[in-house]
């Protein structure tokens, strides 16, 4: 029907929990180079966001290929 039941969505929570977890940490660790990036953009920003937080880049890009589906059997 287009909804996702509560119950399908608690399962995608708890098999998904630790990707969640790391993709909000890296959004936290990063908050103050976004706001910038957002604000004033420039390429230094940028390679320095990069150079400065590489494992928070790098879950952020590999991230969709870690999140596990739910098969609606």
């Amino acid at each position: 029907m287009g909804f996702i039941s509560i119950d399908k969505f608690f399962i995608y929570i708890k098999h998904n929990w630790l990707q969640i977890l790391l993709i909000t940490l890296s959004i936290y660790d990063l908050r103050i180079d976004l706001r910038i990036l957002i604000d004033f953009f420039t390429f230094s920003t940028l390679f320095h966001t990069i150079s400065e937080h590489p494992l928070a880049i790098t879950i952020l890009i590999s991230s969709p290929s870690l999140f596990k589906t739910i098969s609606n059997a």
